[in-house]
């Protein structure tokens, strides 16, 4: 009986050792890279770290659908001395939106959902919601608000492109929608940004249908909320919690073990931490939550997000597995936002450069320059509040992943650091 116990639980940890899959390795030169320049990857984040700019960061790079370059610095959690390892986890914030961008398109493919489709047709509260809209009065020099009715409803192309009228209340400069945000209680009063956690899905529908939209749907690029309600919009179509949806049809055919939106006892051990003393504190994912944040409350690894990564610059497929259609990505990772207005575009809210439209999801470049990074035209990118980013270039075939826990004002610095080190490694 010993040894039949002793086969099964051999048979089991096989199988979980076959599950949690990398993607395959190689030497740099093998895909156009140079060893010794990608190593200036390592000395650059390791003297941010020794200045105590970072607790520890996960790089990766791959070229032509193999990694040429894996490497942790630092500590996973500096309070308790824990060293950064290749698999440890993050909270990704708004590298959610991608994922959940691309939960919304399979629903596409599968026929439920037409990306003109009326938001309201999935979620009735939001049917006519009205716009606060500026108004400047120059006798007095100042700016107030007027509620008018909205020209149009709000479609899903809008909320995957962002031009919805929703807005975030830590970021929106409209009065009227960031009071009714608060009064409406979006988010709740734990102190930390972005945190949404604490209400049920229907209760988060209801909250935000009380406010006023930000702008006309369709005519404003106003970074946002929306995929947070995107994310219900897939609830309702699916007839599935957004995160079991993601399990079933993102994360278990990429074999992304360790991505979702909480952390299970059996791994918080492996979940990264920000420095103690710093002022921002992250999201807590050791419970599951009562809503599953398609804005905000994802958790990933480095090698779970580098697979989805492949399977977008792969057209769709990874491992014989396909995931969306190549049209699909295509239409996903083009430009959005013709004759719609741009007060910030993408580029500077990401980057702090200029150089980048949004397509479906995800930042997309225009051409090689403008940007003040290296790239390439039709690259398409996004990063999250607490430190992570990522880019995949169809051209150059190349992912690039960087994970940390470091929220501050130099995220974008970091974005940037990382991107010109691996494009000045390209050796072909």
């Amino acid at each position: 009986m010993k040894r039949l116990v002793g086969v099964v639980v051999s048979l089991v940890l096989s199988v979980g050792v076959a599950w949690a899959e990398s993607l395959p390795t190689t030497r740099p030169e093998q895909v156009g890279l140079s060893s010794e320049r990608l190593q200036r990857i390592g000395h650059a984040f390791k003297a941010e770290i020794a200045k105590g700019k970072l607790p520890g960061a996960v790089v990766l790079a791959a070229r032509k659908g193999r990694v040429a370059y894996l490497e942790s610095f630092g500590l996973q959690d500096k309070a308790a001395g824990v060293p950064m390892s290749h698999d440890s986890i993050f909270r990704i914030y708004s590298m959610t939106k991608p994922l959940v961008s691309v939960a919304a398109m399979i629903l596409v493919d599968d026929g439920k959902i037409v990306l003109t489709d009326e938001v309201s047709k999935y979620l009735p509260p939001f049917t006519k919601l009205p716009v606060s809209v500026p108004k400047a009065d120059a006798t007095f020099a100042k700016m107030s608000f007027l509620t008018v009715p909205a020209e149009r409803s709000m479609t899903v192309q809008d909320l995957l492109r962002h031009t919805s009228g929703l807005a975030y209340g830590e970021l929106t400069t409209n009065t009227p929608v960031k009071e009714a945000y608060a009064k409406a209680g979006v988010f709740q009063p734990t102190g930390l940004p972005f945190d949404a956690r604490g209400l049920t899905p229907s209760e988060e529908v209801e909250r935000l249908a009380q406010a006023p939209l930000a702008h006309q749907p369709g005519t404003v690029w106003e970074y946002s909320l929306a995929t947070d309600v995107l994310g219900r919009v897939v609830e309702a179509a699916s007839g599935m919690r957004l995160g079991d949806f993601l399990q079933q049809r993102l994360f278990e055919p990429l074999k992304m073990v360790d991505t979702g939106f909480s952390v299970p006892q059996s791994k918080l051990g492996r979940l990264a931490q920000p420095d103690p003393s710093n002022p921002i504190k992250l999201i807590d994912v050791s419970a599951a939550p009562k809503n599953d944040s398609g804005g905000a409350g994802g958790v990933s690894t480095t090698m779970d997000y580098a697979r989805f990564s492949q399977m977008l610059l792969n057209g769709g497929r990874l491992d014989g597995v396909r995931v969306l259609s190549r049209t699909t990505v295509k239409l996903m990772t083009s430009d959005h936002l013709a004759r719609i207005g741009t007060p910030v575009t993408p580029g500077e809210l990401l980057l702090g450069t200029p150089g980048y439209t949004f397509g479906l999801g995800f930042a997309v470049r225009q051409g090689g320059g403008v940007a003040g990074v290296p790239g390439s035209a039709g690259e398409f990118m996004w990063a999250g509040f607490a430190g992570t980013y990522f880019w995949i270039d169809p051209t150059e075939e190349i992912v690039g992943i960087l994970m940390t826990q470091a929220p501050s004002p130099e995220r974008a610095y970091y974005r940037k650091l990382v991107k010109q080190l691996v494009y000045q490694a390209i050796a072909d």
